[in-house]
């Protein structure tokens, strides 16, 4: 019986009306749409709305419809007979029965028909098809044949059923003999058969093809007894001449290319690291043999001998022993194995004792060296080839070189005063290797009492043995050696006299070990030029003047240019160079000789940095305008402002001015010295003369030098019309000598002859740009407050418009509630899952804590 149905009570209708009743009534649960206008007439459905009551349904209509769904999904509880015809009526039983048991027979076939490749293969039974045998030809269709086709004889009864024991033992022997050839055959019998037939058709086509082969051959000599007959040949005499055409240049040149000799691949390019370890290991090799000669012991030359290669040579590294290298001759009717052995014996002894020699010191004097014993070591190789060849006829010549040979390798041993001079002429010869100095003292302890080339090969050695791939420390050597070599190079300049010619030697290497370190190299030309201008702003400060830079200075300037680019905008290092010889040129006054050329050799570096850029410097052109203005005599109406650090009229404003005129005849052109910078102690007014020529001399021709940078500026006239001034109105050229005459003239032709490109400043004429002016959109309202077309169809397209729109917002709202709906199930269903996998595990845990427990129990109890 079923459950009866529980009755409900007063009390429930009333706590469930007071519920609803307390949900309208709640001002949290209710939502008030305000309306813009109240019209008259028109009732309104959404005034109140319950979102909370509305959100509840909608979440009970998704439970009980997309939940659903959700949690069948993949499921199939259903069975379906998808059999053919099965919900067809109009088909007729046996009408369905039929078609599926086509359709199972063709899908059987299919199944079986897949890797079936003999379609078209006749399945036989004892000779015969078996599909005519299933025709049933032979079966008797009525009584009114003859009566013989349906007797049943004993041959046939025999044949197929035995025939039976009585049958047989009543015939006579020839019947007996006639059954046995035409009883049925085994099937070994006619498995033999089916062999023999295939053996005897191989034979016969074996037969036939040999046939058509022997009739073949005989057609083809017949055709050819034949075929002189119907050929005529024209003799070689009555033949024409047939000109065989001429080659085009193209074919030419490609039969050219084939005979060209091919590329040689060459040896593979070796790293800086690679190149730095050969170089240490030539150099300590050539370390040990100096100082093995300095003991005394006898030195081997070090390029071993270079061996004959032969002309069919596979360059395969396979080399046969010395015993195996024995030349077959035949002299005098006998065999000379033993005799050309015992010579080439000999030969080897007497090269031996024959390579010796010395290395010099210089590397051009080694590499001359080796080129000449190269040569004479071509000429015993081609001696050697020479008695390898074994003829008769040329031994008395092979024995005669064998003579001299020996008696030019064999030398005397050594005597005690040669072995002294060989020990003292490899104590005089400079170390080939040396450990980098690791202060200034060293470095100059190691340069100090050599010659400027001797120094210089120091430096280099020092280097090479010291590359700073070869060890870890080595970088930070040379580094620093880098800074002591700066050190050093001023020092020289500073020496009276100053060695000028060991600094230009030591310039390359300079240059090369900037080249490996460029930051350490201009961070110490950093320091120097920072050192320099901070000592110039104290002597401005305390005396007012600067004197002009030293000759240390002035190399370290010219370094400078040398290891570092001048036509950068902007150089870590010539930048501020730069800036220092503005400085200088500027603040330093001119005083004397000295002062005119330190300012001139200042002026020429200058000159080199701008050359590539073509950089103003208004420095430059002032000292020049103002050293031209030391030569002039008369200073009363200049026409020109003379700038700092020259004064227009003074004691110091006349150091050019010439105390005899004919000095100038007496004058050759000569390069400025760079030791009159430091001291200038001319012995007579004529030397005192000759030396502001030169100044003259070299003022004018950084003068020309300037005009060809600038010639491009536009202000280029307003820049060079004090010079120009200066030189045409106030320079005379009788004073001057002819090549100075011919400087001048040449000035002052490309100052005149520049062209004058200025033009008045105008503001630039442009059309003003008009301010953008849209064109307004005019649309026609015919009814104010709503969106309507003229016309019916018109206003049916804008209603299906909007309310496809409103559709359509609605169902993306709703496809996004039910994703969000379906995120929380799933989220729900994985906490459930991850709550009781923890529940199990922790019932897992439990149980093991307590089988732990009850073992340690019942462990301590039978210890007990």
């Amino acid at each position: 019986m079923g459950k009866v149905p529980k009755k409900r009570s007063v009390a429930d209708k009333v706590r469930k009306a007071k519920t609803s009743v307390e949900i309208k009534n709640n001002p949290f649960e209710v939502k008030v749409n305000r309306k813009k206008f109240d019209i008259l007439g028109r009732k309104s459905k959404h005034d109140v709305g319950l979102p909370g009551v509305s959100r509840s349904k909608a979440n009970n209509k998704r439970k009980e419809t997309l939940l659903k769904e959700y949690k069948q999904k993949g499921r199939s509880s259903k069975f379906i007979d998808k059999r053919f015809g099965e919900y067809d009526t109009q088909m007729a039983p046996e009408d369905k029965i039929l078609k599926r048991f086509a359709m199972e027979r063709q899908r059987v076939h299919d199944k079986k028909d897949l890797y079936n490749l003999n379609e078209d293969e006749e399945l036989t039974h004892y000779g015969q098809s078996l599909a005519e045998m299933e025709k049933f030809n032979d079966a008797v269709n009525s009584d009114d044949e003859s009566e013989e086709k349906g007797l049943l004889s004993a041959e046939l009864t025999a044949s197929h059923f035995g025939g039976g024991g009585g049958l047989l033992r009543k015939k006579t022997g020839e019947q007996h003999d006639g059954e046995e050839t035409y009883r049925a055959k085994s099937r070994q019998e006619l498995i033999e058969e089916l062999i023999q037939k295939s053996k005897q058709e191989k034979r016969e086509r074996q037969v036939r093809k040999e046939e058509s082969h022997e009739l073949t051959e005989k057609l083809d000599q017949e055709w050819k007894s034949i075929q002189a007959l119907m050929v005529k040949k024209t003799p070689k005499g009555d033949r024409a001449e047939e000109e065989k055409p001429k080659l085009e240049q193209y074919d030419m040149m490609v039969r050219e290319l084939v005979f060209e000799m091919k590329a040689q691949p060459s040896e593979k390019l070796k790293t800086p690291e690679e190149l730095a370890r050969e170089e240490r290991e030539k150099l300590q090799k050539l370390e040990s043999d100096r100082l093995r000669r300095m003991m005394g012991d006898e030195v081997g030359e070090s390029s071993q001998s270079q061996s004959h290669i032969s002309a069919d040579d596979l360059h395969d590294g396979f080399i046969l022993d010395k015993d195996d290298e024995k030349t077959l001759s035949y002299q005098d009717g006998k065999w000379n194995i033993g005799e050309e052995a015992d010579k080439d014996k000999a030969e080897e002894d007497n090269e031996e004792e024959g390579h010796s020699g010395e290395e010099e010191e210089e590397g051009d004097e080694e590499e001359e060296e080796e080129e000449d014993g190269d040569e004479e070591e071509e000429g015993e190789q081609e001696g050697s080839d020479d008695e390898e060849d074994g003829h008769s006829d040329l031994e008395s010549e092979q024995e005669s070189d064998d003579e001299e040979r020996t008696e030019t390798s064999a030398q005397p041993s050594l005597s005690k005063e040669e072995m002294k001079a060989q020990q003292e002429a490899a104590k005089a010869e400079l170390p080939y290797t040396f450990t980098a100095p690791e202060s200034y003292s060293d470095l100059k302890a190691l340069l100090q009492g050599h010659t400027p080339d001797n120094q210089r090969l120091i430096v280099a050695r020092t280097q090479k043995s010291n590359h700073a791939s070869l060890a870890v420390g080595n970088k930070l050597k040379l580094q620093k050696m880098f800074g002591f070599l700066l050190e050093y190079i001023g020092e020289l300049a500073t020496r009276s006299p100053p060695e000028l010619a060991t600094v230009d030697k030591l310039i390359p290497e300079l240059y090369t070990m900037c080249q490996m370190f460029p930051e350490a190299a201009c961070k110490a030309m950093q320091s120097i030029f920072a050192d320099a201008g901070h000592s110039v702003e104290e002597v401005l400060e305390v005396k007012g003047h600067v004197p002009f830079p030293a000759l240390d200075m002035l190399i370290y300037l010219k370094v400078t240019g040398l290891l570092f680019p001048t036509s950068d905008f902007r150089h870590p290092v010539t930048t501020p160079a730069l800036l220092y010889i503005s400085q200088a040129l500027t603040k330093c006054p001119v005083r004397s000789l000295q002062d005119v050329t330190s300012g001139l050799v200042l002026c020429c570096l200058a000159v080199e940095y701008v050359t590539f850029s073509k950089r103003f410097l208004p420095e430059l052109v002032n000292f020049l305008a103002g050293t031209l203005h030391l030569a002039v005599k008369d200073k009363t109406s200049l026409g020109y402002m003379v700038v700092a650090p020259f004064r227009p009229t003074g004691r110091c404003s006349d150091l050019l001015v010439l105390a005899d005129s004919e000095s100038r005849k007496s004058w050759t052109k000569k390069s400025l010295p760079l030791s009159a910078t430091r001291h200038l102690e001319p012995r007579s007014e004529l030397d005192r003369d000759h030396h502001r020529f030169m100044c003259l001399s070299t003022c004018l021709d950084l003068v020309k030098r300037c005009c060809v940078l600038y010639k491009d500026l536009a202000s280029f006239t307003c820049v060079f019309r004090p010079i120009r001034t200066l030189l045409s109105e106030h320079l005379s050229a009788q004073t001057l000598p002819e090549l100075l005459q011919e400087l001048r003239r040449e000035i002052l032709e490309s100052i005149g002859g520049a062209a004058v490109t200025r033009c008045r400043l105008v503001l630039e004429k442009k059309k003003p740009i008009p301010m953008k002016l849209l064109t307004p959109k005019i649309v026609e309202v015919l009814d104010y407050g709503k969106k309507r077309g003229c016309t019916r169809e018109e206003r049916e397209k804008e209603r299906l418009k909007h309310k496809y729109k409103k559709e359509f917002k609605g169902a993306l709202r709703e496809i996004r509630k039910d994703t969000r709906f379906l995120a929380r199930e799933k989220l729900t269903e994985v906490m459930d899952r991850d709550s009781e996998r923890k529940r199990k595990v922790r019932e897992l845990f439990g149980s093991l804590a307590t089988q732990e427990g009850e073992w340690k129990a019942l462990k301590r109890m039978k210890r007990k």
